[in-house]
């Protein structure tokens, strides 16, 4: 079934077919690392990698760029509060962000650029505009985008989202990164540098200063992806007027379309209410783990809404995922169990059918990532396949084709946990020894094995189907 995803752009779902058939240039809009990153933003961040899964399960090439924002207004604010260095103060937020977005089962962007490290492109492409007539520089030494000029070219501004030019303040100016929603003005792309910036600036042909936000995004994406590209994600806060100065800088620039697809994430409550320090309802991932929940419980309990749906995220909802998780990983495991020998030869067979669980599972993921669908073709293969184990009518070709196809799917949910599969080889040698010495009866040494492999993080259990290994 033909993937097929609402673009941003066209306001409509449509079929998915990128500019290059196979391969995907995909950017998500990254963190702006100048804290902790919130819940919020990690629904933002593990819908763009179920986008990611979901094009690879469907067969596509993917090439994942996610940004790191590190000069921004907010950045050299704090900077300046903790007396210390740009990439000192910006390094340790950074990593941070990268072991949560592994706690939440992320696959790691193929190229994460940071903005400090694209000043020359940043340049250029700000150069390029200013020659076309669009961007000027000012009486206070930085550089602007025209979107009068802009317009004045035969360009849309307001391609995201329809604006309404005589209900909104037009014609201002503002040096700031973010702005008003309700004005329609023209944006610093260079910011002349002020005492307040201390050390961190760079010199260009505009004068020392530094770049502003927006035409971060446009100059990292388009130098590694290219002037036009696929996908664009991002949350819906960022439509305007972050999103749409992308498309008008990178259009203004070059003159071709920007990004074929825009995908935009909704906002998410917490506890029925928009998250705030003040009400106590602010969350950070490590704050959640602290209250004894898990990163894949999280990213579950993430993925249960659809994307473009406002999503309340409860701490009753967690609980859930707990009890839902439980019930997969207990399927699984007596799959596992049942269908252990003959796994290998049905994961060798081409020509293997897919099951119920692959097909309803396609077809709800491949029609704008309709996950709700999905966990129900999920819950339900659960429900049957439970009832067949327990009536022994599963045979163990039947049980490892399930699991094969438990997998596939899993590798778009990316919730199991790991699996005697990922057990160490000198454990599994330990393992195999210990076996032989049993045969052999020699019990002295099966049971200083057994106890090698305990004093190494691991316990072996015997049962009617050969050995068990479990993680301590």
């Amino acid at each position: 079934m033909a993937l097929k995803l609402f673009n941003t752009l066209s306001r409509s779902v449509q079929e998915f077919a990128p500019l290059h058939p196979g391969k995907v240039g995909m950017y998500c809009c990254g963190p702006t690392v100048y804290d902790f990153a919130h819940i919020g933003n990690w629904r933002t961040f593990v819908f763009a990698d179920l986008v990611r899964r979901t094009l690879e399960f469907s067969g596509y090439d993917v090439k994942h760029v996610m940004n790191i924002t590190d000069i921004e207004d907010k950045i050299i604010k704090r900077v300046r509060e903790n007396k210390t260095t740009l990439r000192e103060f910006t390094g340790k937020f950074e990593t941070a962000f990268l072991d949560d977005l592994k706690a939440l089962g992320c696959r790691e962007p193929h190229v994460k650029p940071r903005a400090t490290e694209y000043i020359a492109e940043i340049i250029a492409l700000i150069e390029k505009l200013v020659a076309r007539g669009i961007a000027y520089k000012a009486s206070d030494g930085s550089v602007y985008f025209s979107i009068t000029k802009y317009q004045g070219c035969g360009c849309n501004y307001g391609q995201l989202l329809k604006l309404n030019f005589d209900e909104m303040r037009a014609g201002e100016r503002v040096s700031s990164d973010e702005y008003e929603k309700e004005s329609v003005a023209d944006f610093a792309l260079w910011k002349a540098r002020v005492p307040d910036d201390g050390d961190i600036f760079w010199p260009s042909p505009f004068g020392e200063g530094r770049p502003g936000w927006h035409i971060e995004c446009s100059a990292m994406s388009m130098k590694v992806l290219g002037e036009s590209f696929d996908l664009h994600l991002g949350g819906e806060d960022l439509k305007f007027p972050h999103h749409e100065d992308e498309i008008a800088q990178s259009e203004g620039a070059t003159g071709k379309p920007f990004v074929k697809y825009w995908l935009h994430g909704a906002h998410l409550l917490v506890e029925g209410k928009k998250m705030s320090k003040s009400l106590g309802n602010y969350f950070t991932l490590r704050d959640l783990v602290a209250k004894g929940f898990t990163g894949r419980e999280v990213r579950y309990l993430l993925l249960t809404a659809h994307y473009r749906e406002t999503f309340n995220f409860t701490l009753d909802g967690l609980a859930g995922a707990k009890t839902a998780l439980a019930r997969i990983d207990e399927c699984v495991g007596k799959l596992r169990e049942a269908g252990r020998d003959a796994l290998p030869r049905v994961q060798a067979d081409p020509q293997v059918s897919p099951t119920e669980l692959e097909k309803n599972f396609t077809d709800a993921i491949s029609e704008d990532l309709n996950i709700s669908a999905a966990w129900g073709a999920v819950f339900e293969w659960v429900r049957e396949t439970n009832k067949k184990l327990t009536e022994n009518s599963l045979s163990a070709a039947d049980a490892a084709a399930n699991l094969a196809a438990w997998d596939k799917i899993d590798a778009v949910l990316g919730i199991s946990v790991k699996t005697e599969t990922e057990v160490p080889a000198e454990i599994l040698a330990l393992a195999e020894a210990r076996t032989e010495a049993k045969k052999a009866k020699d019990f002295k040494r099966a049971d200083a094995i057994r106890d090698e492999v305990k004093a190494k993080g691991w316990i072996v259990e015997d049962s009617p189907k050969g050995i068990k290994l479990k993680k301590i």
